[in-house]
């Protein structure tokens, strides 16, 4: 699954062709990729035509294109599985399962001189979708993420945490809440209401980075211990985004199709058998919540 480093490569690679762009037309070719749609507030397609788009925003694994006018409005993307949002020059023969297409007219001459563009949506698995949803007031005031200076949020998004990367990100609040959780600190990493963004991936390194067990309590952590592994979180998400994100399969892939290069900087997820960079130890696959945490086990050992 796409995790916060992949989602906003797809991000910043939309903001330049979308930002004040105007939606000329929109056409569904699956009806199951609106599922998070609410049809009662209008027709996907009716509210988004002729509407203009604002600078996309991000927290954690969602993404949103505010429109402009009232009332307040964003388009709401989640790549679920497989999604993939992809920029293409009008008659594009998109060969991946074309889920959504948006006809829009950029606000500005874009590399090629290309005035219209399609935004493809493409779901192999339609896990992900996209949605209309209406902006409301973020809970602390705060920008609602990174992308964005208005402290607006879409109604889907508002019940996950801040991610590590947000300048809002509450370091003092995420502590407190380690100290409120007896389960293993891998689960609490992945819980969206308490960290959002990380998944199975970012995790196993972080905690391979800070030499911590996956199944080590949350609460035992020293305060130390805490920082050091916020820290190491923080550290492989920006590696990641800097190299595009990680791309096993052609499944993920930023807005003009080209895969992101991370997965040969990983230490732990997908190791199984190799040894460990640190002490040569070979990594070790267990499974975990239908999923698999990979670890050192002489580096992470459990206290």
């Amino acid at each position: 699954m796409p995790e916060l480093p992949e989602v906003e490569v797809v991000r910043a690679g939309l903001a330049p062709a979308v930002t004040g762009a105007t939606i000329l037309g929109v056409e569904v070719f699956e009806p199951r990729s609106l599922k998070r749609h609410d049809p009662v507030a209008g027709a996907f397609e009716t509210l988004l035509t002729g509407r203009v788009m604002e600078e996309p925003a991000r927290r954690g694994k969602f993404l949103w294109i505010p429109l402009q006018g009232t009332p307040r409005r964003a388009i709401v993307a989640h790549l679920g599985m497989s999604g993939q949002i992809l920029l293409r020059e009008p008659g594009w023969d998109e060969p991946g399962l074309l889920r959504i297409r948006l006809h829009i007219e950029t606000a500005a001459t874009l590399p090629g001189d290309h005035r219209e563009l399609w935004v493809h949506f493409v779901d192999q698995r339609i896990f992900g979708s996209m949605a209309v949803d209406t902006l409301v007031p973020t809970a602390d005031g705060a920008a609602a993420g990174l992308g964005t200076s208005e402290p607006l949020i879409p109604t889907q998004v508002s019940h996950i945490a801040r991610d590590p990367l947000d300048p809002a990100f509450d370091d003092a609040a995420f502590f407190a809440a380690l100290t409120r959780k007896n389960s293993g600190i891998k689960r609490v990493l992945l819980d969206q209401t308490v960290v959002s963004g990380v998944g199975n991936i970012y995790a196993d390194e972080a905690l391979w980075a800070a030499r911590i067990h996956y199944e080590q309590p949350a609460s035992s952590l020293s305060r130390a211990k805490a920082r050091t592994l916020l820290a190491e979180v923080r550290h492989v998400l920006e590696k990641a985004l800097a190299e595009g994100g990680t791309s096993f399969d052609a499944q993920y892939v930023n807005v003009n199709g080209n895969s992101g290069y991370f997965a040969h900087s990983l230490n732990a997820y997908g190791q199984e058998g190799k040894p460990c960079p640190r002490c040569g130890t070979a990594i070790v696959r267990e499974r975990f919540m239908n999923r698999s945490s990979h670890f050192c086990p002489r580096c992470q050992r459990l206290r």
